[in-house]
């Protein structure tokens, strides 16, 4: 049998190795194709978020320089900046009683919500009965249903019971408002959460209630301080029910803002939208990081 020679054989392994770079390349062409695609798919989205945040963010934008204007009306862009809209709000009686009004509703919603909405949660994702879901479903309506319908619906309650313009009032209504954050937030964590921990503190002598506290709750303990942040911002920032249940000495900052926007305009519900939007920001801002460092 006669052998190839050794530059027969070269030819041949180039010959190969020619054809294999080539269908390797033929190969690699759609794959460069689709990741071109993929990269202007990628700018498309990245500007049409960049859009709708700027859309979003518009009108804070506008709010915050006429806040400092020295104008006696709201005017775009400002003739000069000024402090005194802030004094003004700071100095008058009637905006500092409905802001204690609010942070007050805000702080007990927060208090009230926060243990309602760890238990929902706790018996939601721990139980696997049917009910648990329709019980979930009822607790997140306040987010499905439209405000107004569940203003109006508050209002013919209240009015039946004499709850209108009270404190109590508010609170409550805000409380089932804020349930649903606090409930979404503390399932996620649960979610994340190895349940088998629990079960193991239990199996040692641990009562249910007990290996909770000590196991379960500081495992999610972001996510419960990230639910009662939201309740907060939302109880601070109701303006649809409170315009429909309060009234006399108990009215929210926000009703008041409305009445003062129909009386009168001036920059001082500018001052006050800056001050309300930068305490919102603020809160998430330290929701996020905790989310963050407990990630």
């Amino acid at each position: 049998m006669k052998l190839p020679s050794a530059r027969a054989f070269s030819s041949e392994v180039d010959t190969g190795s020619r054809k294999e770079n080539a269908s390797k390349q033929g190969a690699r062409a759609p794959f460069r194709f689709n990741r071109n695609g993929k990269g202007s798919s990628r700018i498309a989205l990245l500007l049409f978020c960049s859009l709708v945040l700027l859309y979003l963010i518009l009108p804070v934008l506008v709010i915050v320089p006429m806040s400092f204007s020295s104008a006696r009306f709201l005017t775009f862009p400002p003739p000069s900046l000024s402090l005194r809209w802030y004094q003004e709000y700071l100095g008058n009686a009637a905006w500092m009683q409905a802001t204690r009004v609010t942070l007050t509703v805000a702080l007990l919603t927060v208090l009230i919500a926060t243990p309602l909405g760890i238990a929902s949660a706790y018996a939601i994702s721990q139980s696997k009965l049917r009910i648990m879901r329709m019980i979930h479903l009822t607790l997140m309506l306040p987010l499905v249903v439209p405000i107004i319908i569940t203003a109006v619906g508050i209002f013919f309650v209240y009015a039946r019971i004499g709850l209108i313009a009270t404190l109590s009032g508010l609170v409550l209504a805000n409380v089932m408002l804020a349930l649903p954050y606090v409930v979404t937030s503390v399932i996620a964590g649960l979610q994340s959460f190895d349940a088998t921990q629990e079960m193991v503190a239990r199996s040692l002598g641990m009562g249910r209630l007990r290996s909770f506290f000590v196991v379960t709750l500081p495992q999610i303990k972001a996510s419960v301080v990230t639910g009662s942040i939201f309740a907060f911002i939302s109880a601070m920032d109701e303006t649809v029910v409170g315009l429909f249940i309060s009234g006399g000495q108990y009215q929210p900052l926000t009703k008041r803002m409305f009445t003062a926007l129909r009386d009168e305009i001036d920059p001082t519900i500018a001052a006050i939208s800056t001050l309300m939007t930068a305490a919102s920001f603020l809160l998430v801002l330290i929701a996020s990081t905790r989310q963050k460092k407990n990630a």
